[in-house]
């Protein structure tokens, strides 16, 4: 199973951390974001990658290379502008191949276990990791019904997405709006009404890395 990282973004809400350093390569206690999830992904089993870079995205193709110091192989979307996290997607489709996949932002902090995603068979298009809301957004994503099956926000609290998720290509492929840049929430509102989409709940160590305050507090 190929996993795609998102690492193409500005990260403006970082700045001024980021006006030199791409998001993914800040660190939390001398390791980056992005080798963070590289190490739990190849204790997980994971060895094909695929990285998408925009913004100072030499940077980062730099400091990965090929993969070879963690054995994986790593492969890079580059795309000439940020094209947003559905853009991005199907703008890598011909290096993602037509078997499900991981997808994991590049800018989040977590010990979800990776290898649970392997396991799991998908009842649609798409399986999305949760997590409780955190301090600083006090309305979730989706709602999570007992069968395991994602609903839209209706009046609810809900719970965040994680920024993990396994996603068929066809989520993309056969999505009616494609175009350049888009964002994937779109889509997955498009899957849902669908009912194509399933979720779980993940209750351990998350963390999503905006500012340099939320940084700051990880590396404590």
């Amino acid at each position: 199973m190929k996993v795609m990282i998102l690492a193409a973004g500005e990260g403006r809400r970082m700045r001024p951390l980021t006006l030199h350093t791409p998001k993914p390569l800040l660190q939390v206690r001398g390791i980056s974001l992005i080798e963070h999830h590289i190490r739990r992904l190849v204790a997980a089993g994971f060895r094909e990658l695929v990285v998408n870079v925009a913004y100072l995205g030499e940077q980062i193709r730099a400091a990965l290379g090929d993969g070879a110091a963690w054995d994986v192989r790593i492969e890079y979307s580059i795309e000439p502008e940020p094209l947003e996290t559905a853009g991005a997607l199907l703008h890598a489709l011909p290096l993602l191949g037509d078997e499900p996949f991981l997808l994991v932002n590049g800018d989040v902090w977590t010990d979800y276990p990776f290898a649970r995603l392997r396991e799991t068979a998908l009842r649609g298009r798409g399986h999305l990791v949760l997590v409780p809301n955190p301090a600083h957004k006090a309305t979730g994503d989706f709602h999570l019904d007992a069968a395991g099956k994602l609903a839209e926000l209706e009046g609810a609290t809900g719970l965040t997405f994680s920024g993990i998720s396994l996603l068929s290509p066809s989520l993309i492929r056969d999505y009616p709006h494609l175009r350049r840049q888009f964002p994937l929430r779109e889509v997955f509102s498009w899957a849902i009404g669908n009912h194509q989409l399933t979720g779980e709940l993940f209750n351990g160590t998350w963390c999503d890395v905006g500012t340099p305050e939320r940084l700051a507090e990880l590396n404590q």
